[in-house]
């Protein structure tokens, strides 16, 4: 026992001993990592940052350089990092290096459906103006060993650091990158950054990742949907607007609209009270109030105002005096500078925060972009204050602070770790405008928050009148303290006699007045930016600039007292969209991501599950708003006029949904509308790079994309297609309406529309023929069958044939499945039998039409799909006798998920059904026509519209997969050219030559003249054409 406790000691000593060894070994390669460092590159968000930064790193001795942008300068000194002299090169960007936006096939506004943008690929670039800033940087990168990062340390310049680092280890994969933390741009905060210098973190940026790419794609497709939309359908007020949509700026619109809305529907009502005057001497007047308020009954105040009228004597009940306290300002954090400068200095939200950018890059002002309204206890505010004391104009307030015990902040409880509250820096009486305006501010909050509260003595007096209680007070301000440095604030003295408890006077008057309740008012920026934050819409970075968007896109205006006020157009989106029943002008969509936000940038979430989660839910509340759309253009005719017609064809040709990927690019194939006709057509979204195209026969009436998906069909999805055809382009048994797969496992869909199917390389971007016919024969194809001729349409140009990119036909895949393939039925002792082995059941064509009254035999049960016309009973040839075996099946396959029962019954048709003839039909000579397979061949008779409609042909009996490929014309002794699979240049001759390209070659007819039609001479030598 002693012994095992003793070597599991052991082994924790070596264990722990491994990991102490494993420890400083990482400690001793890092320290000659950072030993080997001789040149640093420093990157900072803007040049004017990076100018100061520079300054006080090298003390005022860096040498300023030009870079590749004229805008953004590099500057080089000497600097003890890492515990050595090296090299610093200190450059800048001008924010965001890299922008998202979505591969090119999806740029354009028609490229494809809005509804796509959700899951289409996006990508980072560098834009135009932003490539000379990125080749600085890779060049000055190749000479260092480590990057330093001194972006704005908050979510957007964590992400802009993650921009710069991508570019330079693009260049330079080993180099090493270090995170410089700061709030201001002061020596000591410099300092300080640079001996604590960290890694970067990716969750901050992936938060911003997140928030970017759900921001382009749901502004993008909301954007393209209901600007192509609304412009169509209000030509003349919207023809040339741009109708955005943010996620972020329309529950900004929201809250206006709802104040709007809200001082619409208010109702005013009439109330009434009674006040008491008491005017003890010339100068002295006290207005008493009634503790009740108001009342909304006039009788019942009637009829205590009577009882008052009746003992008017009012005696003193009580008096009270105690001290009163205005609180000084908490600390200023970035809502709170907006909301205040523009109530107090009438400037606006979005020019604040360009101000105070402008101050913090000089060094005047700490880092304005900061939730924190609480100063920590170790944060040295007395240097901050005796900086201010040379002001003439609160340079003695700041002094008194100092005397008095030195400053003593009134926090608040907010704080988010990385940023102080905003407060001067350093002192500066250079200022002109609205800069000075805005530091003055900063500088006399700072102040007032350091001093203290202002002191008074509130007195109240209550009286009673006929047992109606009423009161007054009055205020005397003993200390006025922060006030005295805060003219933003207001507090007056409101001068009270003295009155004693018990005693008694005549009032002066008693009244009763009345009055109206009145609405709330329009929305202030400040209210609106408060509404803002209480609903986690934006951030304290980005409400300046939700609000200007909704400005700039003129769904608010302002009023002359500046509040906002909905215009036309934001007032009819905002009902149009909360009539389809998803309020999207109310936060909580919003609100929900900016918390999802918030767990990524702390690592509590994953990017890839949030990114997938708010990309779902935003795209199905689209395709909600999309179908229920009309609702969008009811509301907006309220304000805009009538609504032109928009149809559902106009809005499918708009909106076009993807049926497959393109054989050749592998993008997106969607049905279109021909111009100047109701045909329409597959094409590619990468037209006219990409020219593939599949044409439908004009015995189409309809076709539209169907929600269901081809099970079989690659690459995934091809969706199915619902068609609608002309009455009498079918055999009769067929339905005229019905969902078919265009992807080519359909054997059925490909004989009726005689569709040739595009494959990967077979056209090389050529749009195929109409109806598909330079696709090449598929493999399953009968050998010698003739190819299914075009149909002669005037309306439709030719297109060229599809060729491979080497110019060679391309070799189509494997031959698609054949669906509908079933045994023929068996006749037992005069009795007809289906595939089941039961009795067929008699029935009789009801249906108009050429087999109207005729009889047919089918399955008694319905599982076989069994199908067989009554007079052709008793002309099926030998091979399909009873008694004999059918010829193997084909292995299962998974069931169709088009033509529902009709995909075996159309075996029917070609096996002796409709339009096709007996077994064993006679040849030419009278004789008995004999197959490949020597057996006797079937006759069948061309249903087809075309030249040769009614034209009865030989083909083998046999199932189709194990049909020999004979084919032969009835009407015609010579058999056809054998033209199999492989022989598709002769397939392609042939088709030239019109009807008669299935004949064999016959003997070549003499030249003759074109005027007398006699052979021996031309046109050209005829004697009868002179």
């Amino acid at each position: 026992m002693l012994i095992n406790v003793i070597s599991r000691s052991l082994l924790r000593v070596t264990r722990l001993l491994s990991v102490q060894r494993r420890f400083c070994q990482q400690g001793s390669e890092n320290m000659n990592r950072r030993t080997q460092i001789k040149k640093v590159l420093c990157v900072a968000e803007k040049n004017d940052a990076a100018k100061g930064i520079a300054e006080i790193m090298s003390n005022g001795r860096s040498r300023r350089k030009d870079g590749l942008s004229v805008y953004n300068k590099l500057y080089e000194y000497e600097y003890n990092l890492f515990g050595q002299n090296v090299s610093v090169t200190m450059t800048s960007v001008s924010g965001h290096l890299l922008g998202l936006e979505f591969k090119s096939q999806f740029q354009k506004w028609h490229s494809c459906n809005p509804v796509l943008l959700f899951d289409a690929e996006v990508e980072k670039y560098c834009p135009e103006n932003f490539v000379q800033i990125k080749r600085t940087l890779e060049r000055e990168v190749r000479q260092c060993q480590a990057l330093v990062i001194w972006t704005d340390c908050d979510r957007e310049g964590e992400n802009i650091g993650f921009e710069v680092i991508d570019v330079c280890k693009a260049v330079k994969p080993n180099l090493q990158v270090f995170r410089a933390h700061f709030s201001e741009i002061t020596p000591n905060s410099i300092r300080r950054a640079c001996q604590t210098l960290t890694e970067p973190n990716i969750n901050i940026s992936d938060a911003v990742d997140v928030r970017q790419e759900l921001d382009l794609r749901i502004g993008a497709a909301f954007t393209r949907f209901q600007t192509l939309r609304l412009q169509k359908i209000f030509p003349e007020s919207l023809a040339n607007q741009l109708i955005s949509y943010g996620s972020c700026q329309f529950p900004t619109l929201g809250f206006v609209v709802e104040r709007f809305k809200a001082i619409q529907a208010f109702i005013s009502e009439t109330f009434f009270k009674i006040k008491v005057l008491h005017e003890p001497s010339e100068e002295e007047m006290v207005e008493f109030s009634w503790k009740r308020h108001r009342l909304f009954s006039h009788t019942a105040c009637l009829v205590l105002y009577q009882i008052c009228m009746e003992s008017p004597t009012a005696t003193v009940t009580a008096v009270t005096s105690k001290p009163k306290s205005k609180w000084r300002p908490q600390p200023l954090d970035t809502v709170e500078l907006e909301k205040l400068a523009s109530r107090k200095l009438k400037i606006s939200a979005k020019e604040t925060m360009k101000i105070a950018e402008k101050l913090y890059t000089q060094g005047l002002i700490s880092y304005p972009r900061t939730e924190t309204n609480m100063f920590p206890k170790d944060f040295n505010l007395t240097s901050l204050v005796e900086q201010q004391t040379q002001d003439n104009e609160w340079g003695a307030f700041a002094q008194g602070i100092l005397d008095r015990g030195g400053p003593n902040p009134r926090n608040g409880n907010k704080s988010d770790q990385a940023h102080p509250p905003i407060h001067p820096t350093k002192y500066t009486n250079s200022l002109q405008g609205n800069e000075k305006r805005l530091y003055e501010f900063i500088v006399r909050h700072f102040l007032a928050c350091c001093s203290q509260d202002a002191q008074g003595q509130e007195t109240t007096v209550d009286i009673d009148i006929a047992e109606e209680k009423f009161s007054a007070s009055g205020l005397m301000i003993i200390a006025r303290n922060y006030l005295d440095v805060y003219p933003y604030d207001k507090w007056y003295t409101k001068i009270i006699p003295v009155y004693e408890q018990g005693s008694q006077f005549e009032p002066t008057a008693i009244e009763m007045v009345d009055g109206q309740t009145s609405p709330p008012q329009l929305l202030t920026e400040a209210d609106l930016i408060s509404l803002m934050e209480k609903h986690g819409i934006g951030t304290d970075a980005t409400h300046a600039e939700h609000i200007e968007t909704i400005k700039s896109r003129m769904y608010v205006g302002l009023t002359a007292d500046q509040r906002f006020l909905p215009g036309e157009l934001g007032m009819g989106l905002v009902e149009g969209y909360n009539s389809m029943g998803y309020e999207m002008s109310k936060p909580d969509l919003r609100a929900e991501l900016e918390a999802d936000l918030k767990l990524v940038s702390e690592g509590r979430k994953d990017k890839a599950s949030v990114l997938r989660h708010h990309v779902a839910k935003y795209k199905a509340v689209f395709i909600e708003s999309v179908r229920k759309a009309k609702k969008l253009d009811e509301a907006l005719s309220n304000y805009l006029g009538q609504a032109q017609e928009y149809t559902e064809q106009e809005q499918e040709l708009d909106l076009p949904m993807p049926v497959r990927k393109c054989p050749h690019c592998n993008r997106d194939m969607v049905l279109k509308q021909k111009k100047d006709s109701t045909m329409k057509f597959l094409s590619c979204t990468g037209y006219p790079a990409c020219k593939a195209a599949v044409w439908f026969p004009d015995s189409v009436l309809e076709v539209s994309r169907d929600d269901s998906i081809c099970p079989t069909c690659q690459p995934h999805p091809v969706h199915m297609l619902k068609l609608k055809f002309k009455r009498g382009s079918l055999p009769p048994m067929m339905p005229l309406e019905f969902v078919g797969c265009i992807g080519g496992c359909d054997e059925t869909l490909r004989e009726v529309l005689n569709l040739k199917y595009l494959r990967p390389g077979a056209g090389g971007g050529d749009r195929a023929a109409p109806g598909g016919q330079s696709a090449p024969r598929q493999q399953n194809q009968p050998r010698g069958q003739p190819a299914p001729r075009a149909r002669a349409d005037s309306s439709r140009p030719p297109a060229p044939r599809a060729r491979a990119e080497n110019g060679r036909p391309s070799v189509p895949p494997p031959p698609a499945p054949d669906w509908s393939t079933q045994p023929p039925a068996a006749v037992h002792n005069n009795a007809t039998v289906c595939n089941c082995g039961q009795d067929a059941l008699l029935l009789t064509v009801r249906k108009e039409g050429p087999n109207q009254g005729r009889q047919f035999y089918k399955c008694n049960t319905g599982n076989c799909n069994f199908f067989l016309w009554a007079d052709q009973q008793g002309d099926q040839g030998p091979g399909q006798a009873a008694g004999r075996n059918p010829p193997p099946r084909p292995p299962p396959q998974p069931p169709r998920p088009s033509f529902g029962s009709f995909s075996n019954m159309n075996q029917g048709f070609r096996n002796g059904g409709p339009g096709g003839g007996g077994g064993g039909g006679g040849g030419g000579d009278g004789g008995e026509t004999m197959c490949n397979c020597n057996e006797p061949a079937v006759s069948r008779t061309v249903m087809k519209d075309g030249p040769n409609k009614g034209r009865v042909f030989h083909t083998c009996g046999k199932p189709r997969e194990q049909q020999c490929g004979f084919f032969q014309w009835g009407d015609e002794n010579v058999p056809p050219v054998s033209r199999g699979f492989n022989n598709v240049e002769t397939e392609r001759r042939g088709r030239k030559t019109g009807p008669s390209s299935a004949k064999a070659p016959a003997a070549k007819r003499p030249r003759t003249c074109g005027i007398c039609h006699q052979p021996g001479h031309t046109r050209t030598t005829c004697p009868q054409g002179n």
